[in-house]
């Protein structure tokens, strides 16, 4: 009787215990979500989201424990492995086919070992694997899944059911493993045999878990395009002063010192750049290195143009600033931003610029230029990630 009223309060407490685990793992994230909702507002995010038929496979080798008799009576402490093959229904919920096997050893030499195998369905609630890189969970995912199972023990077979709870863990940014802990819980089903004892077999599992799935992808780079703009001038202003006689009146004329069209408000045509009243507007972006302030080559072309533009012009005063993203940290964002204003800077010094014509500052993400509730949003914000403004202080007209 004793050892009945001890077996039974192990499986009470071992169906709390995933209960209770199951819930704080799932209410975990909730617990910041309203105080991080303003900034999921604004805060662009760093992968795709995940798409409904992502595979994943997940190998979760444990400790098996018989909870009840008779199992309890005959069997010690055990292992057991359960195999799952998943797909994604949507970013919360994976279904998929589930294979367990587990060994029980005979508590005397005399005894025949228990063994038992489970096929069945599996269904996951999980937390989804695309948390942005500043997650203030660091990207964890807990997860429940519950499975209904064919049992083959010797040779009975029966129903079962399994409840468990897990916390998996991202090995590596590209997010492709998983490893965490996790405890399952199995109910066999005996049916109404004379003769025999008829209590269901209770089973408790603890473990890791590993998962190999398909990783996830960063949203792609966009080319942002400025076009140019065609201003005419009213010829009537010709008779004003024309230093460099290109029928376009310094008054009007944006590059006074060098010839150029009308169409180009009087300044050369460039290919990959726009002379405009207060700023050379790029029509290329610039590139870095991936979260670093280190230009790349496909950038030297368009600041070749930008080097011949201070040179073409030699009143012009030039404020280089850097743009960064939303998403990450404000000082993070601040510190690149202005370090890449600085790298352009450099560039142009070394290109034969005078250091005392140029200036430079970093706005880290203060000026969106869209909004990040929609994903064409946050790629015309990101713009400014890559994107640098020059503005003409003195545009060499005075």
């Amino acid at each position: 009787m004793k050892r009945k009223l001890l077996a039974t309060f192990a499986t009470k407490a071992a169906i709390m215990r995933v209960g209770v685990g199951a819930a704080l793992l799932l209410l975990a994230p909730l617990a910041v979500a309203e105080e991080s909702a303003a900034e999921t507002t604004t805060s662009s995010r760093s992968y795709v989201p995940a798409r409904a038929g992502d595979f994943a496979l997940r190998l979760e080798p444990g400790m098996a424990l018989p909870l009840t008799d008779p199992q309890s009576g005959i069997y010690n402490l055990g292992g057991g492995q359960t195999v799952k093959a998943l797909w994604g229904l949507n970013r919360y919920l994976d279904v998929g086919p589930s294979a367990t096997f587990l060994a029980l050893p005979a508590e005397t030499l005399l005894s025949d070992h228990g063994t038992a195998w489970a096929f069945g369905g599996s269904l996951r609630l999980k937390r989804p694997h695309d948390a942005p890189d500043g997650d203030r969970l660091h990207a964890l995912s807990p997860w429940v899944d519950v499975d209904a199972l064919y049992v083959r023990s010797g040779p009975l077979s029966r129903p079962g059911l399994a409840a468990a709870a897990g916390l998996s863990v991202p090995l590596g940014a590209s997010r492709v493993f998983w490893l965490g802990p996790f405890v399952r819980y199995l109910q066999i089903l005996q049916g109404d045999r004379a003769g025999f004892d008829n209590r269901d077999a209770k089973i408790l599992s603890l473990g890791l878990s590993l998962e190999v799935g398909s990783g996830v992808q960063r949203e792609p780079e966009a080319v942002a395009v400025v076009a140019p703009r065609t201003i005419i001038v009213n010829k009537e202003v010709a008779i004003c002063s024309d230093r460099d006689k290109d029928q376009v009146p310094d008054m009007a004329d944006r590059c006074p010192d060098i010839a150029g069209p009308v169409e180009s408000g009087g300044c050369p045509t460039y290919e990959k750049l726009v002379v405009k009243k207060e700023k050379l507007e790029l029509k290329e972006r610039l590139y870095f290195a991936w979260n670093q302030d280190t230009l790349q080559e496909a950038s030297f072309p368009a600041l070749d143009e930008v080097v011949q533009a201070l040179k073409d012009n030699r009143g012009f005063q030039v404020m280089v600033e850097g743009h960064a993203s939303s998403e990450g940290a404000g000082d993070r964002n601040q510190s690149l931003s202005e370090k890449r204003a600085e790298a352009v800077l450099d560039y142009l010094v070394e290109h034969g610029i005078a250091r005392s014509r140029l200036d430079s500052k970093g706005l880290s993400s203060s000026v969106p230029a869209d909004t990040n509730a929609t994903l064409t949003g946050r790629v015309n914000n990101r713009r400014v990630e890559f994107v640098v403004d020059f503005t003409i202080v003195n545009d060499g007209s005075k």
